[in-house]
């Protein structure tokens, strides 16, 4: 049920996950399981592992017993759905939560940081995200996933990439961008090249959507006694 994630965040353990399907697919509208799927939201949190499905399943159980809601229970599923972008994760979950929560100040920052992700508007998501750091960093490896993120954008629109560019939608600078430059030069195929306009370039890998090639499909080929065929019904 669980699956892995670019942004960093990995699959549970196969004995752990299996034990907490085995729970829902047994009892699935049984309430006596919620305190189980919230122990597991914070074991997911401390493990670095992700499961959007039982995640779901415990705000599903919450929409029938609002009483028994744990909101920072609420707002880490929300952390590590924002993790798992550009999967559609944080909006499956946000429409299982009742608009009463969401109008509480830490949920309302969190939807302003999605909206802020989903726009590619990285400077205005660090600079808000600085402001509520007693709600990001409760959850491990935040930052490294959405700096995943980040650079998944960056890599459908460029192929070289200016240094400030690069920098602003990673929130790193200095020697800390520079040791982030050389682990990536090393371990995952990226370039540096030097610009006399532009400074500094990263030259990110090519992929199918920065570097397109035109390519002839089976289907844009028209065998030409096929053509000869048409002209004698056009006529």
């Amino acid at each position: 049920m669980g699956r892995e994630m670019a942004g960093g965040q990995k699959q549970p353990s196969s004995a752990t996950s299996y034990t907490v399907e085995q729970l829902v697919a047994v009892n699935p509208y049984n309430p006596d399981i919620l305190p189980d799927l919230e122990n597991y939201v914070n074991e997911q949190v401390s493990s670095q592992t992700y499961n959007l499905d039982a995640n779901l399943c415990l705000l599903r159980f919450y929409q029938f017993e609002p009483e028994r809601m744990s909101t920072q229970i609420v707002a880490r599923i929300l952390v590590k759905a924002l993790m798992a972008m550009p999967a559609p994760d944080f909006s499956l979950c946000l429409f299982l939560i009742p608009e009463r929560v969401q109008m509480e100040e830490q949920f309302k920052t969190l939807i302003v940081l999605s909206h802020y992700l989903e726009t590619a508007r990285f400077r205005q998501f660090w600079d808000e995200a600085a402001k509520s750091r007693h709600i990001v960093e409760v959850v491990p490896g935040f930052e490294q996933a959405i700096q995943a993120y980040a650079i998944h954008v960056l890599s459908l629109t460029y192929q070289k990439v200016p240094r400030p560019v690069l920098a602003e939608a990673i929130n790193l600078e200095g020697l800390s961008l520079d040791k982030f430059l050389e682990h990536q030069v090393a371990n995952n195929g990226w370039k540096l090249e030097k610009s006399s306009s532009r400074g500094q370039l990263v030259i990110l890998p090519q992929n199918e959507f920065n570097h397109p090639k035109l390519k002839k499909t089976t289907a844009e080929i028209v065998p030409l006694e096929h053509v000869t065929r048409i002209f004698p019904i056009l006529g």
